[in-house]
């Protein structure tokens, strides 16, 4: 079992950047894949970015390709989101999820946080 815990949404403006943490509890966070997915209202959930066990690999959506960053930091049980530039449809729900293997399929993630809200402003 692994407790996550997101922080870092808020209300911004178009263009501007947000930092995203989820913090884990329980299990060893490192053998743990992690993802970040977003919904926005009346939205499907979508994936935003994954990362591997170890950090080395990333994936991302091709929505948030070269604005948003995944990172983590294993000794503090956190990964995170880097968000810049950020445009009104990336208005949404932004949760962070654990699994024993990295991918974009929400399906397949285990854990989920309760996620933290990230309004953008045109």
């Amino acid at each position: 079992q692994v407790h996550l815990v997101e922080s870092g949404g808020g209300l911004v403006q178009a263009g501007d950047s947000l930092r995203l943490s989820c913090a884990a509890s329980g299990r060893a966070f490192s053998s743990f894949a992690m993802g970040w997915f977003r919904q926005a209202p009346g939205k499907e959930r979508e994936f935003v970015a994954a990362i591997s066990r170890t950090g080395y690999t990333t994936y991302y959506a091709d929505s948030v390709k070269g604005r948003f960053t995944i990172s983590r930091d294993n000794a503090k049980n956190t990964v995170y989101l880097q968000m810049n530039s950020l445009k009104p449809e990336d208005t949404a729900v932004y949760c962070c999820a654990a699994d024993y293997g990295v991918g974009s399929d929400s399906a397949r993630y285990d854990y989920w946080g309760q996620g933290t809200q990230v309004t953008v402003s045109s």
